[in-house]
């Protein structure tokens, strides 16, 4: 079974280039990743936009939500900017007869130091073993989109209820 993986941009996916630029969202390197640690199932990357989810619109969650529907892949990651990931998964949420989990990143999977890779690995465990739904996967957590705050100060999400 193949898994779709669909890009929008957000940190994980941002680069620099010089002591002088701006961080920029650059081609994700999910791809390059994912042969690196020679994964053992099927997949399809998909970019679908270079967004800061800080400026993503009705419009383009409304596109996502359509190529979603669209997919023949039952199982999809995306990969997404975490200020508003939730808001995207609400969105998502009454998608049926899919699994569809949003992660991002903290720091640009690029850096030494992010938690992309094991964002990314920890989502695609957990694709593999959810029910068809919508979820958020975080800092080794999975959510539901109603029930996950981002933590700035602390740099991770959080329930605000219960975790799942």
């Amino acid at each position: 079974m193949s898994i779709a993986i669909l890009t929008v941009g957000g940190t994980i996916d941002k680069d620099y280039f010089d002591a002088l630029s701006e961080y920029q969202i650059t081609e994700s390197p999910i791809h390059e990743l994912l042969h690196t640690f020679n994964v053992n199932f099927e997949y399809n990357v998909i970019p679908v936009m270079k967004k800061d989810s800080l400026d993503m619109t009705d419009e383009d969650r409304g596109n996502l939500k359509s190529l979603i529907n669209q997919l023949d892949q039952q199982q999809v990651l995306i990969t997404h900017g975490t200020d508003t990931m939730a808001q995207t998964a609400k969105v998502l949420a009454d998608i049926e007869n899919k699994t569809i989990i949003l992660t991002g990143a903290m720091k640009p999977a690029r850096f030494k130091d992010t938690d992309a890779i094991f964002n990314i690995g920890f989502a695609l465990g957990a694709l593999r073993v959810l029910t068809e739904g919508v979820y958020i996967a975080m800092n080794g957590e999975v959510f539901k989109p109603e029930n996950v705050i981002k933590n700035r100060a602390e740099h991770r999400f959080e329930t605000i209820h219960q975790p799942i």
